[in-house]
């Protein structure tokens, strides 16, 4: 059992070094680090927000959104499945008191009208299999449809989700490391960011909805548009920052779903901040045509129902790209670039609490935590060397090289380290040196009760500890793997690093030290051990 092969040797040796060369950019302040070619890779553990400082944010969805985008998209559904061959004439479609409704020309198409409404109106709500939407017909010929409650809890579920996914993209692109996005009850997202110490580039970033579309202009006369005299297909939109007012057509031309990608640039005839736009094959096809078809006619550009800009159209516009101008900064040019390309908030999301962790805060954390450390691994050490002599030199080696190891894996994996990480961190120091105080009662055991030699010891003692020490530890791993699914937040930074130390602590304790004393057991012979 203490027979090493040359390729073994050297595989716990390379693996050791890896999770040094991996620990050290942790240890370099970053200043020097930058100084640093850029082909070295730099994995550093990244400080959680309890230790790091950093803003908390509590953001609340209005859930009355949902209810009334959803009539929106229906009544746009309705239109477009009655506009199909063989065509449903149909009537104005109203959308009042939490209710669609519209009426069917012909009394005799009432029936292919419902079963065209059905296809549209969903198969039933989750595993409930209630129903999404009431359908129902009123003087024979009006179709009135009301969203169940069944339906709308289904609908704001989903879209929390979405949002989930979204607010995580935005606060990445926004360059944050480490951020926890978790949901909370039915309407409620909790939001850390590490590092964060001023939240308001956030807070309106996370506030903007980033609907985007592109709609043609209906140029109707500033009379009409003052009597409130508009069409039905047309609604009267405001120009961002008191700009007044202009009539856009319902229809969207393009949507936010079709793009590709934004970004913040600079324009080339007078170097002004402005967001360039990127469209997919669907979108790009689309743009052409229209403004091939609308050549001289203005469109407007919208995000969040807010006309950003309503350039003419000079010349069709083919390459599947367009640009937004309208007065930004360049930091509002990038959020905007930023929010787009992050994806549209499904509900409207407003910060309900606000908390700021300050990095002194988190810097005594470290400093207590640290001497809490240095103060137990330094007791540990005296014990061992004072109990087990050699073995416990051994013992003290393989505490120091699991620590770093502990520390290199993370900075490869990119973890947090939290104040519950500190706490997870001293606690595989203890199960290293339960461990090796398992192996070394083990050998003392065989070497006095049983007048084993020094290195039939040695092996009967290593070979019945580690039966027990792997089974022990199979069973905190599986504690740290469900307290990470199922966790949030400072308990996965606990089960992290639990996770973590506990194979370093096991690769350590049992490979290492059985290593170190295969060695010395060859070149020295004993016939005896002090243990």
């Amino acid at each position: 059992m203490l027979d090493f092969p040359r390729w073994k040797v050297w595989a716990v040796i390379l693996t050791i070094v890896a999770c040094f060369a991996l620990a050290i950019p942790t240890f370099v302040p970053e200043n020097i680090r930058k100084t640093w070619p850029s082909w070295v890779p730099q994995p550093v553990v990244s400080l959680g927000l309890d230790l790091a400082g950093g803003s908390y944010l509590l953001l609340e969805a209005d859930t009355k959104d949902v209810a009334a985008s959803r009539l929106d998209s229906m009544r746009e559904q309705v239109r477009s499945v009655m506009r199909r061959d063989p065509r449903v004439e149909i009537g104005d479609i109203s959308v009042q008191g939490g209710q669609l409704s519209f009426m069917v020309r012909d009394p005799s198409k009432v029936d292919a009208a419902r079963e065209r409404l059905l296809e549209v109106a969903g198969s039933g709500a989750g595993l409930t299999g209630q129903r999404v939407w009431d359908i129902s017909v009123v003087d024979s010929t009006r179709f009135v449809l009301r969203p169940t409650q069944a339906g709308l809890e289904e609908a704001i579920n989903t879209a929390m989700d979405d949002a989930r996914e979204v607010v995580d993209r935005r606060i990445n692109e926004f360059g944050t490391k480490e951020p926890t996005v978790v949901r909370q009850g039915d309407n409620r997202i909790v939001v850390q960011v590490p590092g964060l110490q001023d939240p308001q580039g956030l807070k309106k970033l996370l506030g903007t909805t980033a609907k985007l579309e592109f709609k043609l202009v209906n140029d109707i006369s500033p009379q009409q548009l003052q009597a409130g005299n508009i069409p039905p297909d047309t609604q009267v939109l405001p120009y961002a920052e008191g700009g007044g007012q202009i009539a856009v057509f319902r229809q969207a031309i393009i949507t936010g779903d079709m793009l590709v990608d934004a970004r913040q640039d600079y324009d080339p005839q007078d170097g002004t901040p402005g967001v360039t736009l990127t469209l997919d094959g669907v979108g790009s096809r689309r743009f052409a045509k229209v403004t091939q078809e609308n050549s001289g006619k203005p469109f407007a550009i919208i995000v969040d129902n807010t006309v950003i800009s309503a350039p003419r159209i000079n010349e069709p516009i083919l390459g599947g790209s367009a640009r937004i101008n309208g007065g930004f900064t360049v930091k509002s040019a990038n959020e905007l670039a930023v929010a787009l390309r992050s994806g549209k908030l499904p509900i409207a999301l407003k910060v309900v609490e606000e908390r700021t962790v300050s990095a002194e805060l988190g810097q005594d954390s470290i400093n207590k935590g640290v001497l809490a450390g240095v103060l137990g691994t330094g007791a540990l050490i005296f014990f061992m060397l004072i109990t087990y002599a050699r073995f416990g030199v051994y013992t003290t080696a393989a505490l120091l090289v699991n620590a770093v190891m502990i520390l290199g894996i993370m900075a490869l994996f990119g973890a947090a380290l939290t104040l519950p990480g500190i706490a997870g961190f001293v606690l595989t120091i203890g199960a290293a040196v339960d461990a090796n105080v398992l192996i070394n009662e083990r050998i003392r055991e065989e070497q006095r009760m049983r007048n084993r030699n020094a290195l039939a010891s040695v092996q009967f003692g290593y070979k019945e500890a580690s039966t027990a020490i792997f089974d022990a530890n199979i069973t905190n791993v599986i504690s740290a793997v469900i307290m990470f699914t199922f966790g949030s937040g400072p308990i996965r930074g606990f089960a992290v690093v639990l996770a973590i130390g506990i194979v370093t602590s096991v690769f350590t304790g049992v490979t290492f030290t059985r290593l170190l004393v295969a060695d010395w057991l060859k070149r020295n012979r004993p016939k005896t051990i002090s243990i």
